[in-house]
């Protein structure tokens, strides 16, 4: 199963998401089931077509809830990745709304947002603006989990 998890700018949640379920198949023994990736709806964080790294208070939250992160750079979703992936998981529904502005349309139903398969539903908080780390956290591992539950179950 192939998953790209999407923010706009691809150093905060999207990456944070790709951590904590990469070391949920990790924990699982399923790595070999899954290739998980993340990127961006903007190219706010990429330069010269150099991605930034994952933002140091994401990348320490993650540290803090042993969550491991290699390192990792800003790479932006492109209409081309489509056929390439199975899911691609918004933290948000601006990030829903520029992924179909991105990849057209989606005739096969791959665009979610990560809350969606909670039951409360909603966006996942945004750090960037109330610099709460914890709560994205929060709000990504519960996803996380919720999202992984629903693949197990399938």
């Amino acid at each position: 199963l192939r998953i790209m998890f999407v923010c706009h700018g691809n150093i905060c949640r999207s990456p944070m998401a790709e951590f904590i379920l990469k070391k949920m198949v990790h924990d699982k023994g399923l790595e070999n089931e899954f290739y998980i990736a993340s990127s961006a709806t903007s190219t706010e964080e990429i330069w010269g077509g150099v991605g930034n790294p994952i933002y140091p208070p994401a990348k320490a939250e993650l540290v803090k809830n042993s969550i491991p992160c290699d390192e990792r750079r800003a790479t932006l979703l492109k209409k081309e990745d489509y056929p390439k992936y199975d899911l691609f998981v918004g933290m948000d529904s601006n990030n829903i709304r520029n992924m179909h502005r991105i990849l057209g349309a989606d005739p096969d139903s791959k665009i979610v947002k990560l809350l969606e398969f909670t039951d409360r539903g909603g966006d996942v908080s945004d750090p960037w603006y109330s610099r709460r780390f914890d709560v994205a956290y929060s709000d990504i591992y519960e996803g996380c989990v919720a999202l992984f539950n629903s693949l197990s179950n399938s």
